[in-house]
């Protein structure tokens, strides 16, 4: 049976001072879902909801609310208060919370840990910004190889409920090394007697916990994981990264090629909450450079000013020039980037894409530059000279567009740069002088006008 969490009812509760069927109410909804609604009540109430939440759901509707709604919490509740609330938390949620708080807030929680506690948090947050190590939890079960059937399902009854994810386990040696792992069904399936080796996998992909989050998430994409071990420099098995954080890297990390494609440095602040002056330094650069790289495109223009006196009807036909170029471009750029991302098309593959790209290029391209030589005669009133040039000029620029737009991308990440750089806007602004520079290249040559 569906439970709609209503705000309203909530704040019926709390007017009547309905504190017992408050918590009854909260406690048949979702986490995620109570988390959502306490982002619409105000500070006072949000502290009184929270505090009256079940002690086995509070924890993960914490780990699930806003950071700044996080922060008002842990100032406004008691030490007591913040270490219960501390060890219903799985380590990777504490982690993620306090990387997003300020010193003070940090320096309270860690008051309220025990001393191993505390000393696990330091080293998760001592690993590099979008690490694999970063984002991994300790919070998992691990068997000793040797160790027959019966002892692992007694080790996996006694520590289920402090792991984050049973259904895959995993063996290590003496030294903690990974051996391989285990899938729960197999090992319910299998007989109490043998060995876990007996039922134990290679694992299809492991980790080391420098490796970047990117190449975790689309690793992991790639061979349907849910969890993925990490391991030490050592080969020894240090956490596991589950499907819950690697959706969150992918979710962030598309989110930063967009902005990048955009033309924008990327933020992790929320757009409704991030102040107009920090909007402005995010987009200001890329916008200076743009616009400072359009004076190539001036320069063009003023180089054919004549040629434009000359014949006037040309100025109106090079805006659509520009912006057929610019969207061609964007249309191979997001395509490449796209496949790269998922590892579709490595640098090796290079000239079969520029040829597929360009014989796409000249199929669209012709049909353009017919469509556009009778649309030109018949709309515009152009001479037949005038609609040919226009004509071929189009047709050129779909097919350098559309080189341009595979090339840089695949170029960006072969010197080690993100290839969301080298998406529409920059793209857009090359194809704008190429297209200009082919344009005025043809009028000069084959329109009886002298430049």
């Amino acid at each position: 049976m569906d439970f709609n969490l209503s705000l309203d009812e909530i704040n019926r509760l709390i007017d009547e001072n309905a504190w017992g069927k408050l918590r009854q109410y909260l406690a048949e909804a979702n986490e995620v879902d109570i988390a959502t609604v306490l982002e619409e009540l105000d500070n006072d109430k949000l502290i009184l909801v929270f505090r009256i939440l079940p002690k086995d759901i509070s924890a993960d509707v914490f780990s699930y609310m806003d950071p700044d709604q996080q922060e008002q919490i842990v100032q406004s509740i008691s030490n007591t208060e913040i270490r219960s609330l501390l060890d219903n938390m799985m380590l990777d949620d504490t982690v993620d919370f306090l990387e997003e708080m300020p010193a003070n807030v940090v320096t309270k929680v860690l008051q309220n840990t025990n001393e191993s506690t505390r000393k696990l948090i330091n080293q998760f947050l001592n690993y590099p910004d979008n690490s694999a190590g970063s984002i991994m939890t300790i919070e998992f079960v691990q068997f000793r190889s040797g160790w027959t059937i019966q002892q692992a399902m007694n080790y996996l009854r006694a520590n289920a409920t402090d792991s984050e994810m049973i259904s895959i386990c995993y063996v290590v040696n003496a030294k903690r090394q990974l051996i391989g792992m285990v899938e729960l069904r197999d090992l319910i399936l299998a007989d109490d007697n043998a060995l876990i080796d007996s039922i134990t996998d290679d694992p299809p992909l492991v980790v080391h916990t420098l490796d970047d989050q990117e190449y975790v998430a689309t690793q992991a994409q790639k061979y349907d994981l849910i969890a993925v071990p990490v391991t030490d420099k050592e080969g020894r098995l240090v956490g596991i990264i589950t499907i819950d954080d690697i959706v969150d890297v992918v979710q962030e990390e598309n989110t930063e090629d967009f902005e990048k494609m955009a033309a924008m440095q990327p933020s992790d602040e929320e757009y409704l909450k991030t102040g107009v002056f920090s909007m402005a330094k995010h987009r200001i650069l890329w916008l200076l450079i743009l616009m400072i790289s359009a004076t190539f495109t001036g320069r063009i223009i003023r180089h054919y000013n004549d040629l434009l006196q000359d014949c006037i009807i040309l100025a109106s036909f090079y805006p659509m020039l520009m912006d057929t170029g610019g969207n061609c471009g964007a249309q191979a750029s997001t395509l490449i980037i796209r496949g790269m991302a998922l590892n579709e098309i490595q640098w090796k593959d290079i000239f079969r894409v520029q040829w597929k790209e360009f014989r796409v290029g000249m199929i669209v391209g012709i049909i353009l530059a017919i469509v556009n030589f009778i649309r030109v005669i018949l709309l515009e009133r152009a001479s037949v000279p005038v609609a040919a040039v226009v004509s071929v000029s189009l047709l050129c620029t779909v097919i350098l567009a559309k080189f341009i737009g595979c090339t840089l991308p695949m170029l960006a990440k072969k010197v080690k740069l993100d290839p969301a750089l080298m998406a529409s806007p920059i793209i857009t602004t090359m194809v704008d002088a190429c297209s200009l520079a082919l344009y005025f290249f043809f009028a000069s040559r084959f329109l009886d006008i002298v430049a």
